[in-house]
């Protein structure tokens, strides 16, 4: 039975997304129905057309006849179609949004997410946080980029090389050329708020280790207690930004109507924080991105809960903190935008929103206000682009089509950051209109990962490690995309591979690696939805010579050297795989984007009645 009072949840996995659109159509044509027809309580849908003629909307009601028939084509059983209640749990009364109790099969004994859980969500995060802090630990004790390598080592060196100047020097001489700082030995980069960290981390290693920072003198430190103590301030680094941010981001988008089996939570915590790309490249070869990351998904957490104003200050700070979140403003304006025009007060709304941007900007760069020098010298230093549109071999646009198109030495570095900019604007376009025609939360999270994938395939100056920021909202949506996720996650894998050679991280490679393979597969972890969503356009004989291509160019660039005429036709072969796939899952993300419209309109019409 249908009523104005009823709302369509959308039915838990594995219906799927055809089945929803068709329980909303019904529901929004038995709506439409009730204008001219009365309905009485008892009333069952006909199935029968010569039932018609009781009714006076006949093409109304045989609309719904159809959707019924297509319904049952599905095999699904027993769909029992009900208004939005509250369930019990075994953990109590839950007033969970549109979401079905939890099932039986969470319980089985071979569901060992089930066994993570069994105690609450907050207890489970705190049991997968530590192994996830003991994973990194691990990993921390193996070498790290530019290691016992003079003259100018590595990233280490550079983030040590940045807490003895900010502790030494006045901020108006951070990022300015002198005796005392020469930007020639990895001078300042990254925006203010990464130098304020670095001010806070030296003041912990003065404290403990005065001679690992003093100026000058310090240059290429690698004593024992030094290698320690830069190590535990990315460990707590991660504790205190990215874990927090994560269990925020799990409880919102776990709190509407997502799924009733509590082991999805558990399995895609464990996804998050056990992301093999991010814990290597900070905890192996080392760097801060659990910061600017943390800060992101804690905006990303906050937007989603309507949180705006939140969201837009988090954001804020971590833009501040590292640039490369950039690749991520197209999605956060257009939602925002879309999501604004559609306020009673516009204006009022957009305007709050950008007073928030710019207070937060204002705060931050402060310092390098006093004088318009001092703001176009640290400018200066966040776009270098001196140093070419690419740089080693990464699997972008740019640095794969320059095997055909010799584009340093056909085009200057003007002409070439407008090509860049087109580039990277055309490909995030259509996520953009989508979002701001009609902006979703779904549609936002589809919007990170498509913005971030055109940066990384088309902006100027992208590294190896920047395919961290794409990864990000893929993990989001592990739930829905769990096989495109993993995909991602291979490849993002293997493009990574040479550096990961070049630092000595091999062993924790494979076995982080391989901790992903065994945890994404472990029973109970969304079994049922990945069968459901892997691509069943692609031939199974496909992925299987991808996957195994993949596995052969490991092993070849570890054992069989590279023709002295070509010393890095391997890098450049991986460099041109892993583009091909990343290339493939844009084009696969901007559709699935584009899709949603179906619901959301079907959605806003239900809203209507309602």
């Amino acid at each position: 039975m249908f009523s104005t009072s009823t709302a369509v949840d959308k039915p838990h996995e594995p219906y799927g997304n055809r089945l929803y659109s068709l329980l909303m159509q019904i529901n929004c044509t038995v709506l439409d129905l009730q204008k001219s027809v009365t309905i009485p309580q008892s009333a069952v849908f006909v199935t029968d057309a010569n039932q018609l003629q009781s009714f006076e909307s006949s093409k109304i009601v045989l609309e719904v006849c159809k959707c019924c028939e297509e319904i049952s084509k599905l095999n699904l059983g027993t769909v029992n179609i009900t208004p939005r209640q509250k369930f019990n749990t075994r953990d109590g009364m839950e007033k969970r949004k549109g979401t079905n109790p939890l099932k039986d099969e969470d319980e089985n004994e071979d569901n060992i997410w089930w066994l993570v859980v069994q105690r609450g969500i907050a207890a489970s995060f705190i049991s997968i946080s530590l192994f996830a802090l003991l994973v990194r630990v691990t990993v921390s004790l193996h070498p790290y980029s530019g290691a016992g390598k003079p003259p100018k080592y590595g990233d280490f060196e550079a983030q040590r090389h940045w807490m003895e100047i900010t502790l030494n020097l006045p901020a108006s001489e951070w990022y300015r050329n002198s005796t005392a700082n020469d930007l020639s030995y990895w001078g300042l980069d990254y925006p203010p708020l990464t130098a304020y960290q670095s001010y806070v981390h030296g003041l912990i290693l003065r404290n403990f280790h005065p001679d690992s920072v003093s100026l000058h003198t310090s240059h290429g430190h690698e004593s024992y207690l030094g290698k320690l103590l830069m190590r535990w301030t990315v460990l707590s680094s991660d504790v205190l930004m990215f874990f927090p941010a994560v269990f925020y981001f799990i409880v919102v988008y776990y709190s509407g109507s997502r799924t009733g089996r509590k082991s999805d939570w558990a399995w895609h915590i464990a996804m998050i924080l056990l992301n093999p790309c991010l814990i290597l490249i900070d905890h192996g070869h080392f760097q801060y991105n659990c910061i600017s990351l943390g800060l992101t998904v804690g905006a990303v957490a906050a937007i989603l809960s309507d949180k705006d104003l939140l969201g837009c200050f988090l954001f804020s700070l971590a833009l501040n903190h590292k640039q490369m979140s950039a690749y991520f403003a197209p999605a956060f304006f257009s939602y925002l935008l879309g999501k604004g025009l559609r306020c009673q007060n516009p204006l009022l709304k957009v305007l709050k929103l950008g007073l928030v941007v710019i207070g937060t900007f204002f705060i931050v760069w402060w310092p390098y206000l006093q004088s318009a020098d001092a703001f176009l010298q640290v400018l200066s230093r966040l776009a270098p682009f001196e140093r070419g549109i690419y740089e080693d071999y990464v699997a972008n646009f740019w640095c794969t089509s320059s095997i055909l198109i010799k584009w340093k030495t056909l085009f200057t570095i003007p002409t070439l950051k407008l090509l860049s900019l087109g580039a990277t604007v055309s490909a995030s376009l259509p996520s953009m209109v989508q979002q701001i025609w009609a902006p979703s939360r779904q549609g936002f999270l589809y919007g990170l990962l498509n913005s971030s994938l055109s940066f990384y395939l088309f902006s100027y100056q992208v590294h190896e490690k920047s395919i961290l920021l794409p990864l990000l909202p893929a993990s989001f949506l592990a739930i829905e995309e769990p096989f495109l996720f993993k995909w991602m996650m291979h490849y993002a894998l293997l493009s990574m591979f040479p550096l990961m050679c070049r630092d000595e991280l091999i062993l924790p490679y494979i076995s982080l690696s391989a901790l992903f393979i065994l945890l994404y597969h472990a029973p109970g972890g969304r079994k049922e939805k990945r069968d459901t969503l892997s691509p069943s356009n692609l031939k199974s004989f496909a992925i299987v010579f991808l996957v195994l291509c993949s596995l052969t160019l490991h092993v070849v660039y570890l054992v069989v050297s590279p023709p002295e005429k070509y010393p890095f036709l391997f890098e450049a072969m991986i460099m041109l795989l892993c583009f091909s796939q990343f290339l493939f899952i844009a084009g696969y993300t901007n559709m699935k984007q584009w899709m949603s419209l179906k619901d959301y309109a079907l959605e806003n019409r239900e809203k209507k009645y309602l």
